[in-house]
């Protein structure tokens, strides 16, 4: 469990991202913020570049509290930029 500090410092480095041109990537930077604050859970993902070549990195996934905060509605989790 991460502390209030932690949570808030996250955020702070998820809005630094915020400078891209987008909504959609300004709405990743938000729903990044929201998971960072509601403490959400690093999760391990993988993809795919451009050339075909898999790769794996760190996300965060979703805690109780941020699936209870988006709601049952429509949340936009945007596109990474």
């Amino acid at each position: 469990m991460t502390t209030t500090d932690e949570r808030i410092a996250k955020a702070l480095k998820y809005a630094e991202d915020g400078m891209y041109d987008g909504a959609h990537h300004k709405m990743w930077v938000i729903d990044q913020m929201v998971r960072a604050l509601t403490g959400c859970p690093p999760v391990l993902k993988s993809s795919v570049d451009a050339y075909g070549t898999p790769y794996s990195y760190e996300a965060q996934g979703e805690s109780d509290e941020y699936r209870q905060f988006v709601g049952d509605g429509y949340w936009d989790e945007g596109i990474a930029p």
